[in-house]
């Protein structure tokens, strides 16, 4: 069998903020790889630092010690400019409220990385309705977001999230907000377009079902893994 390859690796990674009192730790000394392919979920009480680990993982945090290496990048090494650059090219974002933009419409919406990335050219159009179509709201490309059911919305976000061709994609409670029926839906789209591509996803639920068709469950306790359990199939 194959090695394994690495696309995260985190080295007692930590993250604390300042308050009145002193600092509060939210983070302490995470050592977590995450492989080529993997579906992570990342469960935990509320408070554990989950959404705080996701932040991080995407750039969008620096941590306060510790090393995040992605790809064969250390984040550390990256300037803001470079660490905005490095987000929109290797990084792809899906959180429990889908954050389009409402005025304007499901294929604009999906188009906007790419145009932020300064891509330009009909290609981009071809691969954002490709991308509408692998998650099945090809024919609602033309309606705005507040013409969408809460599941259309959201699998327009996961294109939005794919546009760029990411190798890791971050999905924080991305279905907390649907309905049962459409939570397993987006559930089987994420799965069918990371076996599809070998694409990475993290995924931070409460959802024990979504947890539970994972390859691994990262469970958090007071800043710290306290397990992870590997799902047999």
């Amino acid at each position: 069998m194959a090695a394994r390859e690495p696309i995260i690796i985190t080295r007692k990674l930590s993250k604390a903020y300042p308050t009145a009192t002193g600092q509060l730790e939210v983070l302490k000394g995470l050592d977590l790889t995450v492989y080529v392919g993997e579906i992570i979920a990342v469960v935990g009480a509320s408070g554990v630092g989950k959404s705080t680990l996701l932040h991080l993982l995407g750039a969008l945090d620096r941590p306060t010690s510790g090393e995040i290496i992605i790809g064969d990048t250390p984040l550390s090494k990256l300037n803001d400019r470079q660490l905005a650059y490095f987000r929109n090219q290797f990084i792809g974002f899906v959180f429990q409220f889908h954050h389009l933009l409402p005025e304007f419409t499901a294929l604009e919406n999906v188009l906007l990385p790419a145009l932020i990335a300064g891509r330009n050219g009909r290609d981009l159009r071809e691969r954002a309705l490709k991308l509408l179509q692998d998650v099945g709201v090809a024919p609602r490309m033309a309606h705005r977001p507040g013409q969408l059911s809460g599941g259309e919305q959201q699998r327009v976000a996961v294109a939005r999230a794919l546009m760029n061709e990411p190798q890791l994609v971050l999905a924080d409670e991305p279905s907390g907000n649907l309905d049962r029926l459409s939570s397993e839906s987006l559930h089987q789209l994420l799965w069918d377009l990371s076996r599809r591509d070998r694409r990475t996803f993290i995924i931070v639920t409460h959802n024990l079902a979504l947890a539970e068709r994972a390859d691994r469950v990262v469970e958090l306790f007071d800043g710290q893994i306290r397990s992870i359990h590997v799902n047999r199939r």
